[in-house]
């Protein structure tokens, strides 16, 4: 698939203006593409960090994805709305997105592909219908494209701010505040690349509005609102303030590098509780809720009795 594309200002690099034109894709996805000479400026192959001139020439070649053994499994899904052009699902925690380095079956494609007859394919093979994504421990609601139409019309969404993302955390410590609006520029942390951390130089831009909704002195329970959608966004921010997520392997651990507190939950107190969104077929203003699970219902009952 080739697309071309007419740069409209001067000095902006060729990774940042493609994915601003397609937004569909990452922009570590955009680099990969540039990095294998996929993307040319003027029929000239250019690296991700040249500055583009306004007219130049942009051409973007996506290959074919590549045959993968991904195949559909029977894997029960808690869907909380579908039609021919999309389906929304209760994510449970545990469940992968999608298949990665070593992981290729037990994921929620698998079971999108095994429910599902079609799904859309702009994200190429393992990761067909998938418009974002969910951490493998954070449970609540996704939406996943039948549909090219309807992929595009999600993702252009999301990117300007019009579908809109509300999780629930329980984090350690008492935020004294009523609301507030994190910022900080979200890259690798340089001392462990598993890690993502509050970066000074080539961070992407981050920003959470969070509010308390009950707090139990040792802990509070918030309610998060994503204005950016970046990787492990709401626990890097949360742990950027003193107040990691509960249960978290990642980014909730003691100098010792284990988790904080013993609690019948596996992963982080993170649950994507709401969803909304114009349907990308009939225009119309849709929201999609799903309950803390079980385990999280269970964890706020016990801290609140303390």
């Amino acid at each position: 698939m080739k697309m071309i594309f007419a740069a409209d200002k001067a000095g902006e690099r060729l990774d940042v203006f493609l994915t601003r034109m397609q937004p569909e894709f990452s922009r570590s996805h955009v680099q990969k593409l540039i990095a294998s000479g996929n993307a040319t400026v003027n029929q000239a192959v250019r690296k991700g960090n040249y500055k583009l001139k306004a007219g130049d020439a942009v051409e973007l070649s996506v290959p074919e994805p590549e045959n993968t053994e991904i195949l559909p499994e029977d894997i029960p899904l808690d869907i909380l709305y579908e039609d021919k052009d999309i389906i929304v699902i209760n994510k449970a925690r545990g469940m992968v997105v999608h298949p990665a380095a070593g992981v290729f079956s037990g994921t929620l494609v698998n079971a999108l592909m095994h429910h599902c007859e079609d799904l859309s394919g702009i994200n190429g093979e393992i990761r067909p219908g998938i418009v974002h994504r969910l951490d493998k421990d954070t449970s609540g609601v996704m939406v996943a494209a039948k549909n090219d139409q309807a992929h595009l019309s999600l993702a252009k969404q999301i990117q300007e701010k019009t579908a809109f993302r509300i999780y629930q955390a329980v984090v350690w410590g008492n935020i004294k505040e009523e609301s507030g609006i994190i910022r900080g520029d979200i890259g690798r942390d340089a001392s462990d690349r598993k890690k993502m951390a509050i970066v000074r130089e080539n961070g992407k831009h981050a920003v959470t509005h969070f509010r308390v909704l009950e707090r139990f002195g040792e802990y509070t329970l918030t309610e998060c609102r994503l204005e950016t959608g970046r990787t492990h966004q709401i626990r890097v921010h949360m742990t950027y303030i003193g107040h990691p997520v509960v249960g978290d392997p990642k980014y909730g651990t003691d100098r010792h590098g284990r988790v904080r507190g013993k609690f019948a939950i596996k992963g982080q107190a993170l649950h994507s509780a709401s969803l909304e969104l114009t349907h990308p077929a009939t225009g119309e203003r849709m929201r999609f809720a799903a309950p803390l699970p079980q385990d999280m219902q269970e964890l706020i009952k016990k801290i609140r009795r303390r």
